[in-house]
């Protein structure tokens, strides 16, 4: 492997939250992957990938549901855990496959099978402990850090309460700068790009018409459930949650940032899933700066990245279709 594909791989992981959808109770979602798009349906996924010669190759399997396996995922806040951490599997496996397209793309499709270059399980291991280790230092030890500082040399921000805020203002200050020069990126871009035509795409079946390039692209790109949406609601909740934190130890309160980091993931799930009903609610308002956000992790994809999208989409429906499981939303 590369460390040009390494790298892109690294940087996509770094996005997985934020271009996936989570939600496991609607009826279709998706992620962008590198130079594709994954679309599910209920019990089903596609992972659909353009290589270089322009052929569009998939990926496709039935995918049962965390909570029709294990109950206790349907309870309030654990079913967030449940669903998030679902979909970041399904996200890794399906980043894992365009990945692996791309090595092949780079090593010549002419080659026999046990010669083309894929992701090893050791790579994809060492992928995952550098992207946890990265964004603990990037969003939990970094803005504690500056935070932290700040309250030494002004007076007026060196008390408890006015650190902890004051973390959370840069924490999101560092997300927002870093989506904004990651988007600046080609590769970056091109995700982008196929994060949007996912959302077309979504919208274009969730609208009941035919779906089709000219119809899908009719529609925006930014969606309610995108995963941007969810990070962002993340990232108020734990603004929220820090501040209350009774905890003045630099090193105690780097571990309780990160012992916190599930259940503040699945009460941000609860607070999504009530905005979703009630649009008019305070909670609902939380969820508008990931859709604001939205206009830079998703961008104007072309016809040919929407056609990818449908193309997951309409696998994933047949494979549904053939197991002969009702089309509802759950």
């Amino acid at each position: 492997m590369t460390f040009r594909a390494f790298a892109r791989l690294f940087a996509h992981i770094q996005l997985l939250p934020v271009v996936e959808n989570g939600e496991e109770t609607t009826l279709v979602g998706g992620q962008a992957v590198m130079e594709g798009v994954m679309m599910r349906s209920p019990h089903s996924y596609c992972v659909a990938v353009r290589k270089q010669d322009g052929q569009i190759v998939t990926q496709e399997s039935p995918l049962p549901r965390l909570s029709e396996q294990y109950p206790i995922f349907k309870v309030p806040v654990i079913r967030g855990l449940g669903t998030l951490g679902g979909a970041m599997w399904l996200g890794m496996k399906a980043l894992k496959f365009s990945t692996d397209c791309m090595l092949q793309d780079l090593s010549g499709d002419e080659k026999p099978a046990a010669e083309k270059k894929e992701v090893g399980p050791m790579a994809m291991v060492l992928q995952i402990c550098l992207s946890l280790a990265f964004m603990i230092a990037l969003y939990k030890l970094l803005p504690l850090l500056i935070a932290t500082q700040i309250g030494h040399h002004v007076q007026a921000l060196h008390g408890r309460f006015a650190i902890n805020m004051v973390d959370g203002v840069v924490r999101i200050a560092i997300f927002l700068a870093f989506m904004y020069g990651l988007s600046r990126l080609p590769d970056m871009h091109k995700m982008f790009q196929y994060h949007g035509a996912e959302h077309k795409t979504v919208f274009n079946f969730e609208s009941g018409k035919p779906v089709s390039v000219d119809n899908a692209q009719g529609f925006v790109t930014w969606h309610p459930r995108c995963g941007t949406s969810f990070l962002m609601v993340v990232l108020i909740v734990s603004m929220i949650c820090y501040a209350f934190l009774p905890i003045d130890n630099f090193w105690y309160k780097l571990a309780a940032r990160v012992a916190l980091l599930p259940l503040i993931v699945g009460v941000s799930y609860e607070v999504i899933r009530y905005a979703a009903k009630k649009q008019s609610s305070l909670m609902a308002l939380m969820t508008k700066p990931g859709l604001w956000l939205q206009r830079i992790t998703t961008q104007a994809p072309t016809d040919s990245q929407v056609e990818v999208a449908i193309h997951a989409l309409n696998h994933a429906m047949d494979l549904e279709r053939a197991q002969g499981g009702p089309l509802v939303i759950a």
